[in-house]
């Protein structure tokens, strides 16, 4: 009686030991949402504005921007001529519905006056954006000394210029009274300063010397 008493206790631990691994189903495993599924399946657009200026350049640059955004992104791309805008949409197999907005940036970085080489990093970096301010934001100046102020920024064939992109890590664009920056957060900063300092008159030689003793800073601190 005590051995069929064991061997029904065993079976039922045995059984309740089965039950137990059945109910513990494995974790549902769901691939990513498509771009066009997590807009229910509808096309998303973006449309950037192409200036009168930038229209021969976006010419002769088409494939350098195509080639990334089609093949890369999985973002469809073409040029209204009419409408003078290059028009962005997404596609079933575009694999991220983000790359839709990282493409418009591209494009409008370009249209800004970036180098379709420097504004790709906007399509493989996350961390990367533009920043866009004028001169009369730091200073109201007219005339010769606003003519003077936009020497200053550039120098004298761009070397003031190229001196603070090449400290900071980003790239500059001066276009008239406007200033774009293409780099990281911290970068832009540093570069924003550089310039601010330029534009109220500071000579060159003093901010290459701030400029250097604050990239000395963050390259000891990493």
């Amino acid at each position: 009686m005590q051995s069929d008493g064991g061997a029904t206790s065993m079976e039922v631990e045995k059984l309740a030991s089965e039950v137990k691994h059945a109910s513990l189903a494995p974790k549902p495993r769901f691939p990513p949402l498509k771009a066009h599924e997590i807009s229910d399946g509808q096309v998303q657009f973006r449309k950037i504005n192409v200036p009168q200026h930038r229209y021969t350049p976006l010419k002769k640059a088409w494939m350098e921007i195509y080639s990334p955004i089609m093949e890369q992104m999985g973002i469809d791309i073409r040029m209204n001529p009419k409408a003078r805008k290059v028009e962005l949409k997404t596609r079933p197999d575009t694999p991220d519905a983000s790359n839709l907005q990282k493409c418009a940036d591209f494009v409008s970085a370009f249209m800004m006056g970036f180098e379709p080489k420097d504004a790709i990093a906007l399509l493989r970096m996350d961390e990367l954006y533009v920043d866009t301010f004028e001169i009369k934001d730091v200073k109201t100046l007219r005339g010769e000394h606003l003519s003077r102020a936009i020497g200053r920024l550039s120098g004298k064939g761009g070397k003031t210029r190229i001196a603070i992109e090449n400290s900071t890590k980003t790239r500059i664009v001066i276009a008239d009274t406007k200033i774009h920056i293409l780099g990281s957060f911290s970068n832009i900063k540093i570069a924003r300063t550089s310039l601010c300092s330029l534009i109220l008159g500071s000579p060159a030689g003093k901010v290459y010397s701030k400029l250097r003793s604050v990239t000395a800073r963050l390259a000891e601190r990493f």
